[in-house]
């Protein structure tokens, strides 16, 4: 097995390639990965197939490298960049460059399970799906900014200021509904999909937007279980102790999906309108001195668990049925 580390930007990617120590810039472009992909056949001959690609996923910088490797059946090892940053820590690299981080994701394939090392798989929905769910972050952060230039400007500047930032956000509110419609309209052609979207939308406070969000998530992570789904939103609890002088509360890692951990703070944000069985759940808690912040990562894993088994079983909420997910 031959691991080529790729550690991709903007408009490059810096390769290192372990045959005769070669390191590389292409452009992260389909004919850079095309120009890249020949030069590793002309090397590597009748040991193609035994190349591995390991590079971090960073968005839609690494869509195209990803879609290139399920296309040409390219074997990758797609690492955590928590994970990444970590192996580089241990190695001791002190000094950070793309050349350097190349060369150290190539190594970093000693991290990988056997299972972790795949052919990727493109799931053609999901894909336009997170595009625009990306591009309506993108509007949903121009529109608060543009809000909240709005409020300091309100009472000290000209009517003119104030009737131009107005328009703006009409624009990008009008602009966010328009994407929201073709995402619905996107999930409609897939009516299991649909299904799931509307099953969701059963929990209280679980609306349109909060569906959505967890819908990408678990359809990015197909075969997860619900240790597994909780820990890929980031939400597992994780300790530090050593012997008996060192030890720290429980905090969330924060390692995983961060418009999933959003979307499930927002939903239990206003805790009295969730369903009974999460309000009992998050009185126990407050009984036991727990604190706010506390109960409501509980509340939001509980919520994520719930809504996680509705997709699986493609089934409504029925509060009687799913009482035991706020349970202890």
């Amino acid at each position: 097995m031959y691991s080529i580390g790729l550690d991709i930007s903007k408009s490059t990617i810096n390769v290192y390639v372990p045959y005769n120590d070669l390191d590389l810039v292409i452009e992260n472009s389909l004919k850079g990965i095309k120009t890249l992909y020949s030069k590793l056949k002309k090397q590597y001959k009748k040991e193609l197939d035994k190349l591995v690609f390991v590079y971090e996923p960073t968005g839609n910088y690494s869509s195209l490298l990803k879609s290139f490797c399920a296309n040409k059946n390219i074997r990758c090892f797609i690492i955590n960049p928590k994970q990444s940053s970590n192996y580089a820590k241990a190695l001791g690299n002190k000094t950070k460059t793309d050349k350097i981080d190349a060369k150290m994701l190539s190594s970093a394939i000693t991290l990988a399970n056997k299972k972790d090392i795949k052919v990727p798989v493109l799931n053609i929905l999901y894909e336009k799906l997170q595009e625009l769910m990306i591009y309506k972050s993108l509007i949903v952060k121009q529109k608060t900014q543009c809000m909240n230039h709005l409020e300091s400007k309100q009472y000290n500047t000209s009517t003119y200021l104030v009737n131009k930032l107005k328009k703006k956000i009409e624009l990008l509110q009008k602009e966010e509904e328009d994407i929201l419609e073709k995402i619905k309209l996107l999930l409609k052609t897939d009516d299991t999909l649909y299904k799931s979207f509307l099953n969701l939308q059963t929990i209280k406070r679980v609306g349109e937007k909060i569906a959505i969000e967890l819908l990408l998530h678990f359809i990015k992570y197909p075969d997860a279980n619900k240790k597994q789904i909780v820990s890929l939103a980031g939400l597992e609890p994780i300790y530090r102790e050593s012997g008996s002088s060192y030890k720290t509360k429980a905090r969330i890692s924060k390692s995983g999906s961060v418009s999933c951990r959003s979307a499930l703070f927002m939903a239990v944000f206003s805790y009295q309108q969730l369903d009974l069985p999460l309000i009992e759940f998050y009185k126990r808690l407050k009984e036991k001195g727990k604190s706010t912040n506390v109960i409501k990562v509980a509340l939001m894993r509980k919520l994520l668990i719930l809504a996680h088994s509705l997709y699986k079983n493609n089934q409504c909420y029925e509060e009687e049925k799913y009482v035991k997910y706020a349970g202890n």
